[in-house]
């Protein structure tokens, strides 16, 4: 497998603030095929880590890696980091970061990936693949963002979204936002203005907790992916965080997305109870379901994550024969 980092304009134009870029991370096979239909997986961490999520390395075993695994199946994996997270370019006023602007700040770096991809233009070692088939992956707050960005762009050919769903968690939910449970309209409008209300500084560093612990690995998570995944904590966006937070925040996006959805949810997630999530997707014309045994809310670092790849590869199959030749 071989990797790139690059710095693409996000295309923000934020008060006081100049050219904002993001980090985008791509990889590839060693050999990529450009005749026959190729995946990309536009991939968007959740709240409080990095792109790096996508790429956990630990001593002699890449099997935690997303992109390692996505690569011995042919694809590419493209890694971003959300603006004012890892070595994206870092706003002074983070609450300016509404998920509505990360959205299109996201899709704009999308546009260009895939048209680079597309024309051989991103990179000189990869080939025009015109066969391209997109994927749009996001895990926690980062299938939040995701769907936001599908329902502005429609850019991608299905949704693969993890540890996601629209339920939000009232109980950790801080008192000033409740007024905005179920009420998305509201959620647009005031959502800066709440956040700014509650907290103090627009980025937040979560610290190591029994609970924290608990609810992203758990007992039955390896402990080389523990150990893989620490590096990957970063900044949390809390406005981002907030807004996954409220019950039904995005539901007007969700009726927009009319492509297929893989939900991959461990047993032990905070998503809700796993089966009813399929639901609020109601104009998808396929919701896939897997639901990881003995894991929870990082389904990476578990034992299941082998199952889960195998069952990405599937549905991504099935994929590139739904969208049929280019």
């Amino acid at each position: 497998m071989q990797h790139r980092t690059l710095m693409l304009p996000s295309g923000l134009d934020l008060p006081g603030e100049g050219v904002l870029d993001l980090a985008v991370e791509i990889f590839w096979p060693d050999h990529v095929d450009p005749g026959k239909p190729v995946a990309s997986y536009f991939c968007l961490p959740g709240g409080s880590i990095n792109r790096h999520y996508y790429n956990l390395k630990a001593e002699g075993d890449d099997s935690f890696s997303f992109a390692a695994m996505m690569a011995r199946q042919g694809a590419i994996t493209v890694a971003v980091d959300h603006l004012g997270v890892g070595e994206s370019d870092r706003p002074r006023d983070g609450f300016l970061l509404t998920p509505d602007r990360l959205a299109q700040a996201n899709a704009n770096a999308a546009a260009t990936v895939l048209a680079g991809l597309r024309d051989g233009s991103l990179i000189e070692e990869l080939p025009p693949i015109g066969g391209l088939v997109s994927i749009g992956v996001g895990h926690s707050m980062g299938g939040m963002l995701t769907v936001l960005q599908q329902a502005l762009r429609h850019q991608h050919d299905g949704l693969l979204l993890m540890g996601f769903a629209n339920g939000g968690l009232l109980a950790h939910l801080p008192e000033p936002a409740h007024r905005l449970s179920g009420n998305p309209e509201a959620v647009t409008a005031e959502i800066e203005a709440v956040a700014r209300s509650i907290f103090p500084e627009p980025y937040q560093r979560i610290q190591p907790s029994r609970e924290a612990s608990e609810i992203f690995q758990g007992a039955t998570a390896e402990r080389a992916g523990i150990d893989a995944i620490k590096p990957t904590r970063d900044n949390l966006l809390v406005i981002g965080g907030l807004q996954s937070m409220i019950p039904g925040s995005i539901a007007p996006a969700l009726n927009m997305v009319d492509v297929p959805v893989f939900l991959g949810l461990g047993d032990r997630d905070i998503a809700g109870p796993p089966h009813a999530i399929p639901a609020i997707f109601p104009n998808s014309p396929d919701v896939t379901l897997t639901v990881l045994q003995q894991t929870g809310h990082c389904q990476f670092i578990f034992p299941s994550r082998a199952e889960l790849f195998r069952r990405i590869g599937e549905w991504t199959s099935f994929i590139i024969r739904h969208k049929g030749p280019a």
